[in-house]
């Protein structure tokens, strides 16, 4: 029997220090290094260090429950851990896994390279495991490009054995620092489980101008790459006049028979852009309204003075200032709202600095 099979085991002993009184003690299962006691909503919970999800904890569910999933817990098998017995876990330090788990961490936290060359993480690197060394900003990105070409291999295959339609959308970004235009294209499917996928498919960069022809082929590459051309289902691009012209064009390079209805329901309209032309049509009714409170907003945050002026305002009030006035962005409804939402709460400092006119 191993370990994990006596997971629900509670040994209990006789606790005789005091003479003619008897106390069971139940002896401290080897789960609990992997899980967490915890109260939620009154109930005692059992929360797992790794991927948080909570299980029944109370005293008589035993542990054999806790078990199995540390067994087949989804976030070990992503971090490559294997469940270890007890007399195991202490494990041999393995510094190939190590390195990888470096390369994964910078490109599930977007971190830059240069955090290989960072001081702090060299330090912290060390007190972990001193025979570690941090590899090179060149060295990881050799790392991580390895890392894109396996997950790239999997997806393709997984792109390959899927008999059902792929769903693309794309997205034209505009770096800010060097103003250069990015196209995502990314793809959505179900797997053979019934489960939503998505995918980026690439990420490049897009030469000016931006046409139709030039956005429809760097497009259109990309599934040729991915072999997906015949398994379109839709294309969701921004609602602008180039996207629009550019399912023309995209049209004539896909094979019709190949499309629900010869592609005449290829183009799926962007629901978030659609959303935000419908508040901002509703938002005409109350214009004028909005307009004063986002002058308001724009006065308040011209200068740190002013902001002072306007937090010294509401302490005044008895007004906690702890969210500070945002001012929205066109492209974003949720944004309008959100500037409205927290201008409400300072309505009387507003009217107390308008009453004052001492700006």
């Amino acid at each position: 029997m191993s370990i994990e099979d006596t997971a629900s085991i509670d040994i209990e002993v006789e606790d005789t220090a005091s003479v003619g009184e008897k106390r069971k003690v139940k002896a401290k299962s080897w789960v609990w290094n992997h899980f967490s006691k915890k109260k939620i909503n009154g109930e005692d919970k059992a929360i797992c260090h790794y991927c948080g999800k909570d299980f029944c904890g109370g005293s008589g569910k035993g542990t054999s429950h806790l078990g199995k999933h540390y067994k087949r817990c989804p976030t070990l098998k992503d971090l490559n851990i294997s469940p270890k017995k007890k007399d195991q876990e202490e494990s041999s330090f393995n510094p190939e896994i190590a390195r990888n788990e470096l390369a994964k961490m910078i490109i599930l936290h977007e971190y830059p390279l240069s955090i290989v060359d960072h001081i702090g993480l060299k330090r912290y690197s060390t007190a972990l495991q001193p025979s570690f060394k941090v590899v090179s900003r060149n060295t990881i990105k050799e790392d991580i490009m390895k890392i894109y070409e396996s997950e790239k291999e999997v997806t393709m295959k997984f792109m390959e054995d899927n008999k059902g339609k792929v769903a693309i959308t794309t997205d034209m970004w505009t770096a800010s620092n060097q103003k250069k235009g990015f196209m995502a294209i990314t793809a959505h499917y179900i797997d053979a489980s019934w489960t939503l996928q998505s995918r980026i498919l690439r990420f490049v960069h897009v030469l000016c101008p931006h046409t139709k022809e030039k956005l429809c082929q760097v497009l259109f590459d990309c599934l040729l790459h991915w072999d997906i051309t015949k398994k379109i289902s839709t294309v969701t691009f921004d609602n602008c006049s180039t996207n629009d012209a550019m399912i023309d064009v995209l049209l004539e390079k896909l094979d019709s028979s190949s499309l629900i209805l010869a592609g005449s329901l290829i183009h799926m309209r962007c629901a978030a852009h659609v959303l935000n032309l419908v508040v901002k049509a509703g938002l005409q009714l109350v214009k004028s309204s909005v307009d004063k409170i986002r002058e308001s907003v724009v006065f308040w945050k011209a200068t740190p003075k002013r902001e002072e002026k306007f937090e010294e305002a509401a302490r005044h009030l008895l007004i906690s200032y702890s969210k500070k006035l945002v001012l929205d962005v066109a492209t974003r409804w949720n944004s309008t709202y959100l500037m409205l939402e927290i201008a409400i709460i300072y309505k009387s400092v507003f009217a107390r600095l308008l009453r004052k006119r001492d700006i």
